[in-house]
């Protein structure tokens, strides 16, 4: 997945950033809403964890804001107002969730699966697709039973696909699922070496080559 943090407090916004890395995710932390509020127009998010002190415009104004605007992403509220007056208005205004700090990473990233799972219509943990079998939670892979071993990469490809099974995705759109704007830019073929090694891994059919368009979810045991 990709992720946004909007988090003001450097030490905090530093460490979430950095567990959810270590957990496969790409993630962009931004310390001001309107920073935040341009990435949004400039990158396929899958979720926004969002703190409500933040410098200048209060939290609850960008997240009223962005769901005025027709914002559909998962939105987390990550805050220190504990207040139930102030949960019930947080989750008025539109958060999909509302967490209290300080909470362990197992937890948000616990939390930010079950938004995003439910975002992509997956009612089970385990998301299935013929004989492909993916935990999230569990970043395991098992192909007619049999586990996959795949790199952090591979698997951001495969759960990218998975999230949209019906939709062929673009070359660009796939590339920023993978990277964020940290600093590590990808080689010119790294998606195309990541795909092969799918195809070789899994089944030569499990992705298909749209030419011109992009790639989709394909129908396993056919040939790309």
């Amino acid at each position: 997945m990709r992720l946004m943090i909007v988090e003001d407090d450097s030490l905090l916004g530093d460490a979430l950033a950095q567990g959810l890395r270590q957990r496969g995710h790409a993630v962009d932390w931004f310390q001001h809403g309107a920073a935040a509020d341009a990435a949004l127009a400039g990158a396929p998010f899958d979720a926004v964890v969002l703190d409500l002190g933040l410098p200048g415009r209060d939290g609850m104004e960008w997240l009223q804001r962005w769901r005025q605007s027709g914002l559909q992403l998962p939105i987390l509220v990550l805050t220190a107002r504990d207040a139930v007056e102030q949960r019930i208005a947080g989750l008025d205004a539109g958060a999909d969730d509302y967490l209290v700090k300080p909470i362990t990473q197992d937890e948000l990233a616990a939390r930010l699966r079950a938004l995003t799972r439910r975002t992509a219509g997956h009612t089970q943990a385990v998301w299935q697709h013929g004989e492909l079998a993916y935990d999230p939670a569990a970043k395991a892979v098992h192909w007619r039973g049999a586990p996959v071993a795949l790199t952090g990469r591979e698997l951001a490809v495969l759960e990218a696909l998975l999230a949209q099974p019906q939709r062929v995705l673009s070359r660009s759109h796939l590339l920023e699922k993978l990277y964020d704007w940290s600093g590590t830019e990808p080689e010119s073929n790294s998606l195309e070496v990541h795909i092969h090694h799918l195809r070789r891994k899994i089944d030569p059919g499990i992705v298909r080559t749209v030419r011109g368009v992009g790639y989709a979810l394909g129908a396993c045991g056919v040939a790309p």
